[in-house]
């Protein structure tokens, strides 16, 4: 990878959510082979580590809507190996998306219930998920944390019945406003990390991405500067070093979220331990800004 073009990742503005995963690509797979041998260590690391945009619906979506915004993204011609894109419907859409949406674009239920199938009226278990062929899930978002009682012990819990069902997992963590502006971001990160640790295997974190939301950023509009966010997500790799492996820190894709859009996702993309955004209301918006997606079709790495 020499070139950090990324021009001819697209012929076309396509979906707005798209439009998140132009603006990086050139900026981090750049450089490898330079003559600077730490620089292109690091680089080669960083490419490694595919990058993965996922977008959560929510609960939000008509029969009408979803059959446009499916469309939209089918009609983005998203064309690089680079990147992993990730549909999280309603689970009243889930067929529907696994069925219409391109695919090589993967689709992720919202939630899933950790327990055989059987008697549990109103959920849906992870085996029921695999047999009709959905590939990812997103647990422990904060709105299920916050609104459904979802302890870090449980996310972990329902992360481990994931991956033993055969599932990819993104996995949420995060910290509210009052943490961040206390100075208790890290001993946020330190309670919801230990439960995962605990339970998954060097080898189950091949199948989990850790998607870090501030949770004081979701849908306010707000989102951490670059500098905030790679310094967060720095420390979840260190601390992933040192009370898991160097493997599994090196490896494991940290994704970001919270008011992700297509005018800031370039900036926070070029840090380097950024490895993709999980992605709320902007993943609803089937078009983008166009001068912004002919910006994002021709950005270059700084360092050239």
């Amino acid at each position: 990878f020499c070139t950090g073009s990324i021009g001819t990742m697209t012929r076309r503005t396509g979906s707005g959510f798209l439009l998140l995963a132009l603006g990086v690509l050139g900026l981090r797979y750049t450089f490898v082979g330079s003559s600077s041998g730490a620089r292109s260590s690091r680089v080669a690391m960083e490419a490694e580590r595919k990058f993965i945009v996922g977008g959560n619906w929510k609960a939000n979506g008509s029969p009408e809507s979803v059959k446009k915004l499916v469309e939209e993204l089918n009609e983005g011609e998203v064309t690089s190996k680079d990147v992993e894109v990730v549909c999280a419907p309603p689970f009243v859409f889930l067929s529907e998306g696994q069925g219409t949406l391109r695919k090589d674009y993967a689709v992720a239920a919202q939630n899933l219930w950790d327990k055989d199938p059987g008697a549990w009226t109103g959920e849906t278990p992870a085996q029921m998920l695999a047999d009709m062929g959905i590939k990812w899930v997103v647990l422990g978002h904060s709105e299920r944390r916050e609104n459904c009682g979802e302890t870090s012990q449980i996310v972990a819990e329902k992360t481990k019945f994931a991956v033993d069902k055969g599932l990819s997992t993104l996995t949420c963590i995060g910290e509210k406003l009052d943490a961040r502006e206390s100075g208790k971001t890290f001993d946020v990160l330190d309670e919801q990390l230990k439960p995962l640790a605990d339970v998954l295997s060097e080898e189950d974190w091949e199948k989990v991405v850790l998607a870090y939301e501030p949770v004081w950023a979701i849908g306010t509009g707000k989102v951490a500067t670059p500098e905030q966010a790679e310094e967060t997500h720095a420390y979840i790799r260190k601390w992933l070093k040192e009370n898991v492996s160097e493997k599994v820190s090196d490896s494991v894709r940290i994704q970001y979220g919270g008011s992700v859009n297509d005018k800031n996702a370039a900036e926070l993309g070029k840090q380097p331990n950024i490895d993709g955004f999980l992605v709320g209301g902007a993943s609803l918006k089937g078009g983008g800004d166009t001068g912004r997606s002919r910006e994002l079709g021709t950005l270059r790495s700084p360092h050239d």
